[in-house]
């Protein structure tokens, strides 16, 4: 695993902890997008991208975030004790979406990560700075080193071609989603 890009969108002064957004490219074919640097007590570290963890209502079977005192279906009171403890003891209400496996993995992603955040302050001070953070440009074209690689272990790189017009729907008709409105449906009469 080669880390190939690393780039990274440095956020406002005012944030004491939350320091930079990043995303990280993976031999040239693997993106993962919004990791954090932040500022933590024994110096910066690198966050991975996580969801809310959420459960469900046992009134109304509603799916709430583990913070919620009531559901957001019925109005019931909520447990507030129901979220699973880590080891010291705090609520775990956030889950991993992409995280390294080992040791060694997270300290190479995370070196290359800081690495990079000190380089990209460094550029922020010079005058005519632009974050490239939001800069992709894979959609249509195969970065050549990766069609490179794929071609080596003797497989045809198809590139992507663009998409064609729908020929039909996929949804049955009690599942198709609701057709648009026009004028001449009466709702929007009022609207300009």
């Amino acid at each position: 695993m080669v880390i190939t890009e690393v780039r990274i969108k440095l956020c406002e002064e005012n944030n004491e902890r939350l320091l930079a957004f990043c995303s990280v490219t993976f031999d040239n074919a693997f993106v993962v997008r919004d990791l954090k640097i932040i500022e933590g007590t024994k110096g910066m570290f690198v966050a991975m991208p996580s969801r809310k963890l959420t459960d469900r209502c046992p009134r109304c079977g509603g799916k709430n975030h583990l913070r919620a005192r009531f559901c957001n279906q019925c109005g019931a009171r909520q447990d507030e004790q129901r979220a699973l403890r880590v080891g010291d003891g705090r609520a775990k209400l956030h889950a991993d979406i992409a995280h390294p496996i080992h040791s060694a993995a997270r300290e190479l992603i995370q070196n290359a990560v800081i690495k990079a955040y000190e380089e990209e302050k460094e550029k922020a001070k010079l005058p005519g700075y632009v974050c490239t953070y939001d800069e992709f440009d894979y959609d249509d074209d195969l970065p050549i080193s990766y069609g490179s690689v794929v071609s080596e272990m003797g497989k045809t790189v198809k590139t992507h071609s663009g998409h064609t017009t729908p020929k039909g729907t996929h949804f049955h008709t009690s599942d198709a989603p609701a057709a648009k409105m026009t004028k001449t449906d009466g709702f929007a009469d009022g609207i300009a």
